[in-house]
């Protein structure tokens, strides 16, 4: 097999600099995302992530390593560890943490609301409630922090606006609302909308709007459990209202992933705007060179198989990146690697060392 191994030009966050000019970089980037992987590697374990256990400081160094050692875009993510517990606690549910080093399911043990009547009182929490005094001095100063592989100093999640309303009520609750309780479905999305657009706002206020970039994404949206005419109806509007007011903050580039099946929803997507450019992040379900006609503008970011990652051969994850980073290589808007959905905290390091073999055998432009 003839490869084009080089000598790389370009650090990863000159890569990302450079695509975001809209210009080709030396290679193919990787922007693999994997906090909960990142812990396992140095040596922490899932349920000690999510109930907090670990500093900050801790998890940003093990995301750092791991960045380092696969050769991926590191971006630290804005809320601490640990979290409030999805967006089910955010809005005042109760959940379960993980226990097993081989889960890292939430587990809902209420909603937060389960009737018409209960969703039309809640209220929008206070988005600083998840921006602790701690967390903010953090972010305030690892943003000083110089690293070869991180272009943006943060992302925050302040697009994923149907995973929150469904993740308040129940996502069968929404899709049942959407036909049957329109109003209701319609508060849901209000309240999700509402708060992202509060916490973009509480980071611009707070961080400013250099090298951070607003992400989301959307499975809740996907035609496996609502039609195109009720994404049409009821997530767009919501959708472009929330990315364009947050554009309107002075943020230049955002990152939104349609999770799942979302073929029947592209010329609807195609309306959402992005910024100059951003990234649009598809699984395996939707084809890059479909996703790239749709967003001719845009980043187009995927779609490496997750569960050839989780459990694929170390040859057989080394097939799949290159068939993945040779077709994203053919495309016109810049391309990035990422995993189709989040990359699977058990993968193992042989996997991982495959896709960094991969990128360095098939990423190099001409």
């Amino acid at each position: 097999m003839k490869v084009k191994t080089r000598k790389a030009t370009m650090t990863n966050k000159e890569r990302m600099e450079a695509l975001l000019r809209r210009e080709r970089p030396d290679r193919v980037p990787f922007q693999a995302g994997g906090r909960s992987f990142a812990v396992l590697y140095s040596g922490g374990n899932i349920p000690d992530l999510f109930a907090g256990t670990y500093t900050s400081e801790w998890v940003y160094q093990a995301e750092k390593k791991a960045s380092r050692d696969f050769d991926w875009v590191f971006t630290p993510n804005a809320v601490r560890p640990g979290g409030r517990g999805g967006y089910n606690g955010t809005f005042g549910g109760e959940i379960k943490l993980p226990t097993s080093q081989y889960s890292q399911a939430v587990f809902v043990v209420r909603h937060a609301a389960t009737t018409p009547e209960e969703v039309m009182a809640l209220k929008v929490p206070d988005v600083r409630d998840q921006f602790t005094p701690e967390i903010i001095a953090f972010h305030k100063r690892v943003r000083q922090d110089k690293d070869d592989n991180k272009y943006f100093n943060m992302s925050v999640n302040a697009l994923s606006v149907v995973n929150m309303a469904g993740g308040i009520a129940g996502a069968e609750r929404l899709c049942k609302w959407m036909i049957k309780e329109p109003e209701v479905a319609r508060r849901l999305l209000r309240l999700a909308s509402d708060y992202l657009i509060e916490t973009a706002q509480f980071v611009k206020d707070t961080f400013g709007v250099d090298r951070a970039m607003p992400t989301g994404a959307n499975a809740f949206a996907s035609n496996q459990l609502i039609s195109p005419k009720h994404f049409e109806q009821f997530c767009l509007p919501y959708l472009k209202e929330v990315h364009q007011k947050v554009l309107a903050m002075g943020f230049k580039h955002l990152r939104t992933h349609p999770c799942g099946e979302q073929n029947l929803n592209l010329p609807y997507w195609q309306q959402v705007p992005l910024g100059d450019p951003g990234v649009f992040h598809v699984g395996n379900e939707i084809d890059l060179g479909t996703a790239a006609k749709y967003f001719p503008n845009d980043i187009i970011g995927g779609n490496l198989d997750t569960t050839v990652i989780q459990c694929g051969t170390p040859e057989e994850v080394y097939q799949e990146a290159k068939k993945v980073i040779e077709k994203g290589k053919s495309l016109p808007n810049g391309f990035i690697l990422i995993p189709a959905c989040e990359l699977p905290p058990l993968a193992p390091v042989e996997n991982m060392m495959a896709i960094t073999r991969a990128l360095n055998d098939f990423g190099w432009y001409d």
